[in-house]
């Protein structure tokens, strides 16, 4: 299809030769004496006449035709991106182009309730090109007018409008051309485009003031889309922060957690929880607790009731078995989990796995079987020690409670050994009591320590010499109970008081606590030079009793020297006492 400005053009041309071929014929045609008639010459510029506003109109439409095809673009473009600031500056250049500004603004309004206020969001300014802030050079009477009005402005020549023949800015400028019409959104204007002129007068017509008024109704739409996308993403951006940040705090936290919704339907497992569970969070979200728990449906039954309709805190201890990790004990504290207006929406459960502090727990009272609740108190302090031990002042005592040369032959060894665990029990008692800590048991002797690491004791000494005479007392109770009255007593007591190395030998997997040197060796001695049913202390036991006293002084003892002895490992002589009350 051809294009009718060149039809136009073509016919013009026809009529131009048209007339001159007459013209030509009209010369030769005088000279015959032959005349044209003057009604065709006159025809024929009437026809030149209608061609030219034809082909001005032509001009015309299609030029309007040009910028309508134009906006639909600039409308298609703008609809299909939400980044505006590469949109609207792609279709603020075809503006600009299609009206003859020389440059162009689009500016978005912020309000302040004190004074108008606007940002520059687009600059389609050769003097601003790759400014990242663009300024706005236009004339800020004639914005600040269409802003406040709401209604567009045109002029074909600011400068000599008398409309603003009092702004400094045109008169500076000396701008020819505006057009600035508003942004609108629902009646409320939220900006404005601007364009101008500095070079020529008249560039904008009422054809340019219906294009950009109409770009900048799709330009209004565009922008609120965008604004209402960017506080959705906003907010889609925070709710997910939020969800991270909670998944990384229930991640991290030790305890098992568990929401539920009202149907007792699992919303939130944390991965503390699947590991108490053993199992994983896809196969537990969504389902009824009571699937999730072993027993869940029982155990759980009442607490729940509590918290969801009585708005109440419950808390119980579960025990289960897991076939893969044996007996589970797991603490669970369960709160109402209520929503913006304070409504219970459903439970929020945080379970504690306490098997290992329930196996520790049982694993101390057995100790606290053996040894006094101080040395169970104090079980950290040797812990920390490295392998090998610290030279410290203590009181040793050996008990021998019974040889078995003295049990009756006629007893199987299982009723020895009965009865063996019978007397070690009862002297085990008397040395706790007194705050001592069992080294060790050797058949029928016992190994006792006063002012280890693990009992720390000033009057060592004096709390040493009470265990083995509250030993004594016990055996005689033991004996009447048992039907017996030995003569001499079975038992014999040796004790020393000196410095000893005590700490940890063994391995790094295995090791025991306990305590060497002399100090350790003579009381062995002195135990083994007790006759049966003597307490035999040395001399360095008696000075320590009557310098720092304690649970008892020398005016409750009656001490009988015996004769010093001489211990192998010792070349000097050692003063021995034998203990009695002295009531």
């Amino acid at each position: 299809m051809s294009d009718p400005l060149d039809t136009i053009q073509q016919v013009a041309t026809l009529a131009r030769e048209l007339e001159d071929s007459l013209r030509r014929q009209e010369d030769i045609l005088n000279l015959r004496g032959i005349a044209l008639m003057p009604e065709v010459f006159t025809t024929l510029a009437a026809l030149r006449d209608d061609i030219t506003r034809i082909e001005s109109r032509l001009v015309e439409a299609m030029l309007a035709l040009s910028q309508l095809r134009t906006l639909a673009g600039t409308s298609e473009q703008i609809n299909s991106s939400l980044d505006l600031d590469v949109v609207l500056a792609e279709a603020m250049d075809r503006v600009i182009t299609l009206t003859g500004a020389e440059r162009g603004y689009i500016i978005l309004t912020n309000p302040n309730p004190f004074e108008l206020q606007w940002d520059v969001r687009i600059a389609s300014d050769p003097e601003q090109n790759g400014s990242r802030q663009p300024q706005f050079k236009g004339s800020r009477t004639i914005l600040k007018e269409v802003l406040e009005t709401g209604e567009t402005l045109l002029t074909d020549n600011a400068y000599n409008d008398p409309s603003f023949s009092g702004s400094a800015t045109i008169a500076s400028m000396v701008l020819r051309s505006v057009l600035c019409v508003p942004l609108k959104l629902k009646d409320r204007v939220i900006g404005a485009v601007y364009v101008d002129n500095r070079l020529r007068a008249g560039v904008f017509t009422s054809q340019a003031e219906t294009l950009l008024t109409a770009f900048a109704n799709q330009a209004a739409i565009a922008i609120g889309n965008a604004r209402l996308y960017s506080r959705v993403q906003a907010s889609i951006d925070t709710i997910t922060e939020l969800k991270e940040l909670m998944d990384n705090i229930f991640a991290s936290i030790g305890s098992g957690v568990i929401t539920t919704n009202r149907a007792n339907e699992v919303v939130i497992c944390n991965r503390a929880a699947e590991r108490i569970l053993d199992r994983q969070a896809e196969n537990i979200i969504g389902r009824p607790l009571s699937d999730c728990l072993p027993d869940g449906a029982d155990m759980l039954a009442e607490a729940l009731e509590t918290v969801l309709t009585r708005n109440e805190n419950a808390m119980l201890d579960a025990e289960w078995h897991d076939p893969a990790r044996g007996r589970l004990s797991v603490n669970i504290k369960l709160s109402p989990l209520k929503d913006a207006n304070q409504i219970t929406q459903g439970a929020a459960l945080v379970l504690h796995d306490l098997t290992r502090q329930r196996e520790n727990e049982a694993m101390l009272r057995v100790m606290r079987r053996y040894l006094p609740p101080e040395m169970v108190d104090n079980i950290h302090t040797i812990a920390s020690l490295a392998l090998g031990g610290e030279r410290r002042e203590t009181t040793c005592m050996f008990v021998d409670v019974r040889p078995l040369s003295t049990f009756p032959p006629e007893l199987r060894p299982a009723e020895i050994l009965e009865m063996l665990n019978l007397y070690l029990s009862v002297a085990t008692d008397c040395i706790h009591q007194a705050g001592g800590v069992i080294d060790k048991y050797m058949g029928h002797e016992i190994m006792g320590l006063f002012n280890s690491q693990l009992n720390p004791l000033d009057d060592h000494a004096a709390r040493a010499l009470e265990a083995a005479l509250s030993i004594r007392d016990a055996f005689v109770r033991l004996y009447a109970e048992l039907g017996i009255s030995p003569d001499p007593h079975f038992y014999r007591i040796g004790m020393h008081t000196g410095i000893a190395t005590l700490g940890n030998v063994g391995s790094e997997i295995r090791r025991d606590f306990t305590a060497i040197g002399d100090a350790i060796n003579l009381s062995k001695r002195l135990e083994e030079n007790a006759a049966g049913g003597q307490v035999i202390i040395s001399e360095d036991t008696r000075q320590h009793i009557n310098r720092y006293g304690g649970v008892l002084c020398l005016d409750d003892l009656r001490l009988v020297e015996r004769d010093a002895i001489q211990v192998k490992g010792r070349q000097q002589l050692t003063r021995i006492y034998e203990v009695f009350r002295a009531s």
